[in-house]
């Protein structure tokens, strides 16, 4: 059974916010294990899921097309000076 990483990512999101709101839930309670609910899901958040995000979203894209180079430069000023002349 092939899992898409789409599916992955929801899952590891929806456990990571799970967490956290437990965390947040049983803070009056139980302060120690509620901060490690909450470190886990941001954890979770921030270096396991928008990484994957990050990955399954650029593949195929080239890294040259949103780099600030000097052709790039050229490109955009070319492109306002050309709408400035439209106006």
């Amino acid at each position: 059974m092939k899992f898409k990483l789409k599916y992955i990512i929801v899952l590891i999101v929806l456990l990571s916010f799970s967490s956290i709101i437990y965390g947040f839930t049983i803070k009056e309670d139980d302060l120690a294990t509620a901060n490690k609910y909450i470190g886990f899901g941001t954890v979770g958040l921030f270096l396991i899921a928008m990484p994957l995000f990050l990955i399954k979203e650029s593949k195929g894209k080239s890294m040259k097309d949103y780099m600030l180079t000097n052709e790039n430069v050229k490109k955009m000023q070319g492109k306002e000076q050309k709408n400035a002349e439209n106006q």
